[in-house]
């Protein structure tokens, strides 16, 4: 079968991230990879860097690209489809990344029948372990789903969704690595207040974090009795669990997740 030409328009971190497990895990061959971005030098750099090819403009990804990935941020989609839309090449499938930006707005934006599936990666796919989340629209064929599904899967795990839920997927998983790192950090402050050396307590939480994580995925017990195998009667774990409810630490999070949704609705 013919080599897909894979096109990024927008070069930051995520979609380096992305870009680079494609090609470490041989999603795509650096060759059929094609970037631009507004820092041509950025652009060519990071190119250079993997082997791909950088192109001389977005109109150049758009022409040549079978899957072109609109790594942007949300706000500059309008600019960037107006520019394109009439240079993408027919039966070429569109992937969103952007938060808030619909299946309905993006197909408007277009102005005809386009194959378009908005997605919702994480920054976690830079080590290996994002999430992610695909909703088609009705243009895309099954195999042409599990194409994109496919790429996605070499920087992490994958799910498709129905579109109502994205808003949702947005706070659940593409924002919450931040506040997941907060309370590393908050976690290692708490160690370095007892007297641990700060690199060490990174180290700690950061691990702790991890392994907590990796048990609720491999084991399938419910999260909550994960934590009662840890709260020991009278012990130190339930005193600190007790003082995490004092302080509405549940709460705290649902409404982070509750604003986020808002957010991605109000984009």
């Amino acid at each position: 079968m013919e080599q897909q030409t894979i096109g990024f328009i927008g070069c930051g971190n995520m979609a380096q991230a992305m870009i680079r497990g494609m090609v470490f895990n041989h999603a795509a061959s650096p060759e059929s990879v094609i970037v631009s971005d507004a820092d041509s030098v950025k652009a060519h750099g990071f190119a250079k860097s993997l082997g791909i090819r950088a192109a001389g403009s977005n109109l150049d990804v758009a022409k040549e690209s079978d899957i072109l990935f609109l790594a942007v941020k949300p706000q500059i989609y309008p600019t960037v489809i107006e520019e394109i839309r009439n240079a993408v090449m027919p039966g070429a499938v569109i992937v969103t990344i952007a938060a808030g930006q619909s299946i309905d707005v993006t197909e408007q934006r277009f102005g005809r029948p386009i194959k378009l599936i908005r997605t919702m990666p994480n920054t976690p796919a830079m080590v290996g372990e994002g999430m992610s989340a695909l909703s088609p629209n009705a243009n895309v064929s099954t195999a042409e789903t599990d194409t994109v599904q496919s790429l996605f899967a070499s920087f992490g795990e994958v799910e498709i969704v129905p579109e109502h839920l994205m808003d949702a997927v947005v706070a659940v998983s593409g924002s919450s690595p931040a506040f997941v790192f907060m309370m590393i950090e908050a976690l290692a402050d708490g160690a370095v207040n007892a007297g641990m050396p700060r690199a060490q307590a990174y180290h700690f939480a950061a691990q702790s974090v991890l392994g907590s994580a990796k048990m609720v995925l491999d084991t399938d017990k419910h999260p909550a009795e994960l934590k009662d195998m840890v709260c020991s009667p009278a012990g130190t774990t339930i005193a600190a669990v007790a003082a995490l409810e004092k302080d509405g630490f549940r709460h705290a999070l649902m409404d982070a997740v509750d604003e986020c949704v808002k957010r991605s609705k109000a984009l």
